[in-house]
């Protein structure tokens, strides 16, 4: 079993500070269309479960990008903070705000499905369509 390990980072102009814990260093690739719109290419994150704290929260907005989730930015430099699940604590923090360098390892890939035929990456990593992380978080 992965232990907890606690991360830390900030916003670009550093109006915002997050703090949060994961299982383990994998991050994973998302690459539904709303998150290549709003990163301009695919989000990559680790999965937080709750264990997450922000600093500076006048400085966070919020937009609903979804009926079952919300993604988090600086108001101040734009800086994408979280996507997090409404109905539960699940966040994916952009692994790029966290202040750890390189001991991430790549581990996942979802909406798999709906990725441009216009890139792809060389390591081998587990895939879900939409179908498949909809099966796994339910909405309610």
């Amino acid at each position: 079993m992965a232990t907890k390990t606690e991360h830390s980072g900030s916003c670009l102009c550093g109006a915002v500070r997050v703090t949060a814990s994961t299982q383990g260093n994998q991050i994973g690739a998302c690459h539904c269309t709303l998150c290549r719109k709003w990163g301009g290419g695919p989000l990559f994150a680790v999965e937080c479960e709750g264990d997450v704290a922000f600093e500076g929260a006048e400085s966070i907005a919020t937009y609903p990008s979804s009926e079952w989730a919300e993604r988090g930015f600086c108001k101040r430099c734009g800086t994408h903070l979280f996507y997090r699940l409404k109905q539960e604590r699940h966040y994916a923090i952009p692994v790029g705000l966290l202040d750890d360098g390189e001991q991430w390892v790549f581990a996942d890939q979802i909406f798999i499905d709906e990725k441009p035929a216009f890139y792809s990456f060389a390591q081998e990593t587990r895939t879900l369509t939409g179908e498949e992380v909809f099966a796994q978080y339910p909405v309610k």
